[in-house]
């Protein structure tokens, strides 16, 4: 027999007939806004002397190496940062195994400009602005001169080639770089307005050359697959976020979810314990239990805890 609750959440239930049902409000983590408006942010709980290390990067204006397992809070602190120093949005370089750094500090499209150019020659009209076709990427536009510095997180950099950490160094100690397209525009054209990689507008460069007034704030996050350069190393802060125990668990339960969802999460933050002492798991997994949890699902039904609180580590 099912009860109310399980006709309330099981929204689908495999027997092909369509039912217009409403989708419950979503975690506040995974609520989304327009790209143009400001996100609620979620407080970020940090043990005070973490965030010591991180007040002595922005006060050194150096990198921050954040280093920890997964779902420790790595790229959130970064969001977290942005908001609560009020920096703007959050520049964000998500490294691959083909990122360089000339593309994370801009692209420039050869081949739209010579298409735009042919068609306004076609239709009589001017030539467009090369400027038209040059956006800024994550990194540039960290570098751009402003009244406040911008914070940029470059994410899981241990990703990246060999060679990418010590081909940013030159730019994190002279912070400027040139648009090689425009350091050759002639003197009348010297400056050119580009956009930005946050699609807010664009800003002006002159004969190419883009420098900070004030160093951005970096904050570069690593899953420790791999060991960074010395030379690397040595223009970075260091900062290791550990597992949380089970009073910063409980903390950030209430903090995202509320002091009466706390009190119905007792069981699941031991099985979270249980299950963590025998593999990986993030924090975000038990948030996704406790919900479920407040919203009514029986999280004791064969596999669902499984399915919420799976291993990130091993074979499936």
């Amino acid at each position: 027999m099912t009860s109310a609750a399980d006709a309330d959440w099981r929204l689908f239930r495999g027997d092909g007939v369509p039912r217009a049902v409403g989708l419950p409000a979503a975690p506040p983590w995974r609520r989304f806004t327009p790209a143009r408006a400001r996100r609620t942010e979620l407080p970020y709980v940090i043990d005070p002397r973490h965030a010591d290390i991180v007040n002595a990067a922005l006060h050194l204006r150096r990198p921050l190496l954040v280093t920890g397992p997964a779902g420790t809070g790595k790229s959130s602190l970064a969001r977290a940062v942005a908001h609560e120093l009020c920096l703007g949005d959050l520049l964000r370089w998500s490294v691959t195994s083909r990122s360089t750094v000339p593309d994370a500090l801009y692209v420039y499209d050869a081949i739209g400009r010579l298409r735009e150019t042919t068609l306004s020659r076609d239709r009589g009209e001017g030539e467009p602005s090369i400027g038209q076709f040059i956006r800024l990427g994550p990194l540039g536009t960290a570098l751009v001169a402003s009244a406040a510095p911008r914070c940029l997180l470059v994410d899981e950099m241990d990703k990246g080639d060999v060679d990418l950490p010590n081909d940013l160094l030159t730019v994190f100690e002279e912070g400027y770089f040139e648009i090689k397209e425009l350091v050759r525009l002639p003197e009348g054209t010297a400056d050119v307005e580009v956009q930005t990689s946050d699609h807010r507008g664009t800003v002006r460069v002159h004969q190419g050359l883009v420098q900070c007034a004030e160093f951005p704030v970096v904050i570069i996050t690593s899953n420790g697959e791999r060991d960074f350069p010395p030379a690397f190393l040595r223009r970075c802060l260091r900062l290791e976020l550990p597992v949380p125990d089970e009073e910063r668990l409980r903390t950030i339960v209430a903090a995202h979810l509320g002091e009466e969802a706390l009190r119905e999460a007792d069981d699941l933050i031991d099985a979270f314990l249980r299950r963590r002492a025998l593999g990986e798991l993030a924090t975000d997994q038990l948030l996704n239990a406790v919900f479920l949890r407040t919203g009514g699902v029986d999280l004791n039904a064969d596999g669902l805890l499984d399915a919420v609180l799976h291993q990130l580590t091993g074979a499936m």
